[in-house]
This record gives C-alpha cells, sequence and structure tokens, in this order.
C-alpha cells in the first residue's frame, strides 16, 4: 500500500512526526488509527477487496507507521520489519551469490554476525574499510560490488562517514550500487541521508523511533519506486513484519520524536563534556567536539550531534570496567539504547560481543570501552550518577 506524499512535503519535520503521511481513520475519524488484529480481510469476489487482502502482505496499522517512516525521512515509501536486523537481511536480500558488500571497519556488531555467519556463506562477499576517508570507499569498489552499508555515527565509536560525498563517488563509479545508511544513531531529526544521495535509509526501530525501549522493530525507506517494489516483495514473500501492536506504538513514539531528540542531545553534550574533563577518563568518542576527526562532516550533515556517548577509563582493565558498569544507578546496565532512559552498555562482552577479538582490536572496540544512551533524564542526576560510578 503506497500512499501519495505531495501534502506532506511542504511540512517541517516536527509537524511530520505528527501528521506525515498520515489521516484520520475512514471508517470513523479515529484520530489515531486503530490496532487492526486481524490475519485477514474479507474480499467480495475473489480478488475484490479494500486494498488489503492477508494480514503479512498489509495491515491498516502497519500501513500508516509505514507512511510516516516515509514522511519522516522525506522517502515515498516505508517498510516496517520485526526487528532491525530483519529489515538488513531484506536489503542483503536484493543481491545474489558473488555479489560484493563495502561496509564501514567500526560496525554494530549483530550486523557483522550477520554478514559473517549467514550471508557469506551464501556467496555473498564483504570488504570492510575505514569510512573516514572517501577514497577509501571508492578505491574498494570492484566490478562485484553491489552495496555500500554505511554506519553514521558508527557503533560504538561514533565514527562519521560523509553521506553526500560516499554517495557521489559510489554513482559516478557505477550508479547501480545500491547506498544504504544505518541512521539509527543520528534519526531523521538529525539527518536524512536520503536527501544527501543514499538510496535506502536502514533504522532499528527499536531504539530512538520508538523510544520507549518497548517494542522490537525494523525500518527501512526508500524514494525509488523500483526499489520499492522490490523490498515489498522480499518483505511479503519472508514474512518479517512488524506486528500491528508494535505498530501502533511505534507511530506513537514517533509522534514525540523531535522533543525527545532535543533533550537526548542536550544531554548527551553535558555528559560528553562532564566526563572529557574528568580525571579517570581516557578519550572520549562525541562528534560534538571540535577535536572528533570528522567534526566538520558531522556539523555539515547532521543538525545536533545525538545522545550517544562512547569514552575509554584511563584505567585499562576489563576489572576496572566492571566496577563502574556495576555501579551505575540511573544508568541502567543492558543491551539496546534510543529509549527515554539511560542506558550503558559493555561493547567487549554485549553489543559487540559476536566480533572476533582481533577484528575488536583492530578498531578499539577494548576492555575499557563504554558506551552510554543518554537519556532525557534531569541532566544534575546523570552527571551525579557517572561521578559515583567513577570514583566507587
Amino acid at each position: 500500500m503506497f500512499a501519495n506524499y505531495k501534502k506532506t512535503k511542504k511540512m517541517k519535520f516536527n509537524t511530520k512526526t505528527i501528521h506525515g503521511g498520515q489521516k484520520p481513520e475512514e471508517a470513523t475519524g479515529s484520530v489515531m488509527p486503530p490496532v487492526f488484529l486481524t490475519s485477514t480481510f474479507a474480499q467480495s469476489s475473489p480478488g475484490n477487496h479494500k486494498g488489503y487482502a492477508y494480514g503479512r502482505g498489509t495491515n491498516p496499522t502497519r500501513t500508516a507507521l509505514e507512511n510516516s517512516f516515509a514522511a519522516i525521512e522525506n522517502g515515498t515509501h516505508g517498510f516496517a520489519f520485526a526487528s532491525g536486523m530483519a529489515a538488513i537481511d531484506c536489503v542483503l536480500r536484493l543481491l545474489k551469490p558473488g555479489d560484493e558488500v563495502i561496509a564501514g571497519d567500526d560496525l554494530y556488531g549483530g550486523t557483522y554476525r550477520m554478514f559473517t555467519q549467514l550471508f557469506q556463506k551464501y556467496g555473498l562477499e564483504f570488504s570492510y574499510v575505514d569510512m573516514d576517508d572517501v577514497k577509501n570507499v571508492s578505491d574498494a569498489i570492484t566490478q562485484k560490488t553491489k552495496l555500500i552499508w554505511i554506519e553514521t555515527p558508527t557503533n560504538p565509536l561514533m565514527k562519521i562517514a560523509d553521506i553526500e560525498s560516499i554517495s557521489s563517488s559510489v554513482k559516478e563509479v557505477n550508479s547501480n550500487i545500491i547506498v544504504a545508511v544505518d541512521n539509527t544513531f543520528a534519526t531523521p531529526y538529525l539527518q536524512k541521508p536520503l536527501d544527501l544521495g543514499a538510496d535506502i535509509v536502514m533504522h532499528s526501530a527499536t531504539k530512538y523511533l520508538g523510544g520507549h525501549s518497548d517494542l522490537l522493530m525494523g525500518a527501512l525507506m526508500v524514494k525509488d519506486e523500483k526499489l520499492a517494489k522490490e523490498i515489498h516483495f522480499i518483505q511479503f514473500a519472508a514474512g518479517a513484519i512488524a506486528a500491528p501492536m508494535d505498530s501502533f506504538l511505534a507511530l506513537r513514539g514517533i509522534k514525540t520524536l523531535h522533543i525527545r531528540m532535543q533533550r537526548h542531545c542536550e544531554n548527551g553534550k553535558a555528559v560528553a563534556k562532564f566526563l572529557k574533563n574528568h580525571p579517570k577518563v581516557g578519550e572520549v568518542y562525541y562528534p560534538g567536539f571540535k577535536d572528533h576527526p570528522n567534526h566538520e562532516v558531522a556539523t555539515k550533515q547532521m543538525k545536533d550531534f545525538g545522545g550517544m556517548v562512547s569514552f575509554r577509563l584511563k584505567d585499562q582493565s576489563k576489572e576496572v570496567a566492571f566496577q563502574f558498569l556495576e555501579n551505575t544507578q540511573i544508568f541502567t546496565l543492558a543491551e539496546s539504547l534510543g529509549g527515554v532512559e539511560s542506558l550503558v552498555n559493555h561493547p567487549v562482552t554485549m553489543s559487540h560481543g559476536s566480533i572476533p577479538e582481533k577484528e575488536r582490536l583492530k578498531v578499539g572496540i577494548t576492555d575499557s570501552l563504554i558506551r552510554l544512551s543518554v537519556g532525557i533524564e534531569d541532566i544534575e542526576d546523570l552527571l551525579a550518577d557517572l561521578e559515583f560510578a567513577l570514583n566507587t
């Protein structure tokens, strides 16, 4: 079900999060779409229905969410999946054995695991480059290259890739190469990859788009009609769809994305400055700092710098890192990110545990590296919590 987005194109972002691609429910005028908990839809005669035939293909609640997905990323088509990994799986199914994917060298552990342990054995080839430098990407392109996979900011080292420059250089080499961007950390509030030349935007909507740590979901957004049809077919055939109730929750979350992100950014900036000035903290990874290697790129393509901050303790031992992790009280030690509550993560043992140690160390994911998802609590409480954990 592909909607017409002409009316939403001129809306500002904050308005789009609430009204983008949306309309009152036709039967009752309900402002919020009902949760259509149904697996199938009645047909008046074979093949004659009201736009919905079977829940795996389309569902009205999911359609409302997918319209919102498209609107907030300035796309024309949005797709809601059962998880972020299901969305990535769909993108890789666009390829065939022998095709090559070029990805960043600092990659979410689940993505790396999918690449190396699932799709590699089906004949896809993967190469990893430092995307801080656009030339590293263009130099890696071969006749087999069919997909560029970009994370920016990266997880967990907060590296920044220049989406516009990479997209432009890739298309100059081969306009048929697909450029896909994982926009989970930034969200469309901060950057819009489709406007910068990317073909596909992916989100783990579990994170900031949902925003309340109460659902699992993935999202893809595109502008190209042919690509949209291919994605829709794969989603329908493979079946990794978002459920109606989760779709309702995600749509509700998106309506407050802009105000949540403002606070995430404010608190993230304050936490990053606090950590940078703390005597027990070494490197702090935050693109808002002027000494960040790609701060200028971040400033160019992002509205602000987000609520994700990673840092390294000066004491390099795992024991000291664990002591810090076990002593935070407001920052909850847990997987995931992007919710209203602050979370703390140890990449080596948690989010990036599936990456072999040799590969982790190569990019700098060490025992003392800690990742924070800075929530929207009062900043004084967050700083006090970090101070307590660092000094206990």
